[in-house]
Parts: C-alpha cells; sequence; structure tokens
C-alpha cells in the first residue's frame, strides 16, 4: 500500500487502500486509462470480455457497461478520496497518468500511478477532485457511453451511489469532521460544478419517499442470473415512488 494511506486503511480496510499502487515501473499488461477511453476497439474488447464471464449474449453492452463501472468506480475511489478529503492530498489520477489491471475477465484488478502527486490544503473540492472527477472518470464515461450507449447519468449515479458510503466512513474516522462534510455537501449536492457555471454531474433528483433509492437505475437487473437491487427505482415494488 501507499505509505501515506496506510493510517487511514487499517486492519479490513487495508484491501480497498491497495487497490492504489505507486511505483516508477508500470506492471505488465496494465492499460493507460487514457487509451482505454481513446480506442472503441479496446474498450470493446474488455466489455466482451467482461460480458462472456457475466454469461450476457447479444450485442447490447449497456448493462455490462454498468456493471464493469460500478467494480471500476468502487476500487478506484476509496483511496482517491481518502487522500483528498481527509489529508487534502491530491493523486496524479487524470486518464493520461493512471494505469488500469485488468484481470482474465475484463475486470478491474488495481490501479497505478507513478509518482505521488502533491499536497493540496487549503485547496476547495472542485481542484482537489478535479483530477478524478474530470480529468479521469469523464473521459471514461464518455468513452462508454459513446460505445453502448449507455446514458452518462447512469455512470454518474453509479459515482454517487459509491462516493457515499466512502464519505460515511471518513465522517466515522474523523468525528465528523466538517471539511468531509464540506466536500460531500459541495460534490453531491451543489447543482452546479463548485466556484463554475457548469452543471454538476454527480447533483440528481433524491429519491427517498418511503424508502431511499439510488437515483438511477444500474441496468443490474438485465444481466443473466442478476435481479433488480433492494434500493433500484425500477424495482416493481418502487415504481412511482421518489
Amino acid at each position: 500500500m501507499i505509505p501515506l494511506l496506510e493510517p487511514l486503511f487499517p486492519g479490513e480496510l487495508a484491501a480497498h487502500g491497495e487497490k492504489l499502487q505507486c511505483a516508477d515501473t508500470v506492471p505488465p499488461g496494465a492499460v493507460r486509462v487514457a487509451d482505454l477511453a481513446q480506442s472503441p476497439a479496446l474498450l470493446a474488447d474488455v466489455l466482451q470480455r467482461n460480458a462472456r464471464y457475466r454469461g450476457l449474449a447479444g450485442t447490447d453492452l449497456r448493462a455490462v457497461a454498468s456493471a464493469w463501472s460500478l467494480e471500476y468506480i468502487a476500487m478506484l475511489l476509496p483511496p482517491v478520496m481518502a487522500a483528498a478529503s481527509m489529508l487534502q492530498h491530491v493523486f496524479p489520477v487524470a486518464a493520461e497518468h493512471t494505469w488500469v489491471r485488468l484481470d482474465a475477465h475484463g475486470g478491474p484488478a488495481s490501479f497505478h500511478i507513478r509518482h505521488m502527486g502533491r499536497p493540496h490544503h487549503g485547496a476547495g473540492a472542485a481542484e482537489r477532485y478535479a483530477p478524478l472527477l474530470w480529468q479521469h472518470l469523464a473521459p471514461l464515461f464518455e468513452a462508454l457511453a459513446g460505445l453502448t450507449r449507455l446514458a452518462p447519468k447512469i455512470l454518474w449515479s453509479n459515482t454517487v451511489r459509491l462516493m457515499e458510503p466512502v464519505f460515511d466512513v471518513a465522517l466515522a474516522a474523523t468525528g465528523s469532521a466538517p471539511s468531509i462534510a464540506r466536500d460531500r455537501q459541495l460534490l453531491l449536492h451543489s447543482a452546479t460544478w463548485p466556484n463554475e457555471p457548469r452543471a454538476n454531474p454527480l447533483h440528481g433528483r433524491e429519491r427517498s419517499h418511503p424508502v431511499k433509492l439510488h437515483r438511477e437505475c444500474c441496468l443490474n437487473y438485465l444481466l443473466p442470473r442478476e435481479h433488480h437491487c433492494n434500493a433500484c427505482p425500477l424495482a416493481p415494488e418502487h415504481r412511482g415512488l421518489g
């Protein structure tokens, strides 16, 4: 694990911190995220391998792209967000500076950067999270949406779904530090990107009546052997709520 992260990921949490690695040498076979986003053929091969693993036939890769993105985001967010919000440290995770190691089924296994970045003490959430959101996820999501016709709002909703528990853990670990609560409010509940006129893709309508539902369905129910999750807004028992 990156030494900077070790105090933030003790015990059972260590597995999450270890998903981001830093060394001069890129692991054999790792793919630069920018190359993945810029090559439809490469991205299609990854998703088709993942579709075969999930038992999905046919040419509609929307559900696979969403499921793949959930795994990808779940691995990337914890170490990057912990550093950005708890340590005010920004890792260089822009797509051109990050490599992803894929398993035999095309699924993400770990991420790799070649240098540590630098502290951004006193910087706002918009500055600290720009490399992750605008320079890494945004181009990757654009490529996934363009290749599979998956709605970008589903990919951003998947991101919010996985950012929320990371913020929960960070707040619990710091005694509800105001700076982390402020990051959460600005990133997830502001209609516009902080200090900029552009829309915030992480902001969306809350679905909370009578139970809290995800903002968008991730299409998991379209995969073989899968079904609607307990908080799916499209589940029969939840339709018409929110």
